[in-house]
């Protein structure tokens, strides 16, 4: 819809009684999108913060009016990425490659701030976060030469937790496996000791009566 016409375009100087259909066409566009970005910007913005900001007839003044306003909020929002891209853990419940984006997305905010973190600094960063055991994929990157790009970080760690999540699958289903047949055997064992034990006390208690029955007739 062209609604940054006057944001990217300077402002044609004001027509006057000599001036041409095409300077005066082209003064009365830009006024029509300097208009609408003030109603654009000005509409977005609450009311408490609109008083702080001097009024401006130039949507690029008053663009730069706001930017003034917010410096001290730009450099407290700069050292708080910072320590959450220091802090920041993967926690291995949201996914790797969202984990790398939002990290990825810190650091190019920062870059807006005259804060540049070079890629390779961002892949050693990124790598320093995943869970331990991503522990034999770190020491595999860390002894090759070539560097990786933020692409090829991206495709190696979600190739390497899918890796991860079928060598746990697997675990997890020898784990089930090994206490099934254990009780199994368990239990037929036990079954098979009752029944042998409940074979013995009556074969006992069969004989203690015939020798009973025995003595009886003799007396």
């Amino acid at each position: 819809m062209d609604l940054d016409y006057a944001l990217r375009e300077p402002a044609p100087l004001k027509p006057n009684d000599t001036s041409s259909k095409e300077h005066m066409a082209l003064y009365e566009k830009w006024e029509c999108f300097n208009h609408s970005s003030l109603i654009i910007m000005k509409g977005s913005i609450t009311p408490a913060i609109q008083g702080a900001i001097p009024v401006s007839e130039s949507a690029v003044s008053y663009m730069k009016s706001i930017e003034e306003q917010f410096i001290g909020t730009s450099k407290s929002l700069a050292s708080t990425f910072m320590i959450k891209m220091m802090t920041m853990k993967y926690d291995g419940s949201s996914g790797v490659r969202e984990h790398i984006l939002k990290m990825n997305d810190m650091a190019s905010q920062l870059k807006g701030m005259d804060m540049e973190i070079s890629e390779g600094f961002l892949v050693h960063f990124i790598m320093t976060s995943l869970l331990a055991q991503f522990g034999p994929f770190k020491i595999n990157y860390n002894t090759q030469k070539d560097k990786w790009k933020m692409s090829e970080l991206i495709a190696m760690c979600v190739q390497e937790e899918e890796r991860l999540k079928v060598e746990k699958l697997d675990m997890a289903h020898l784990t089930t496996l090994g206490p099934t047949k254990k009780i199994f055997k368990k239990g037929k064992n036990s079954t098979y000791a009752q029944s042998l034990l409940s074979f013995n006390v009556n074969d006992l208690v069969n004989k203690k009566r015939k020798r009973v029955n025995e003595n009886s007739s003799m007396l």
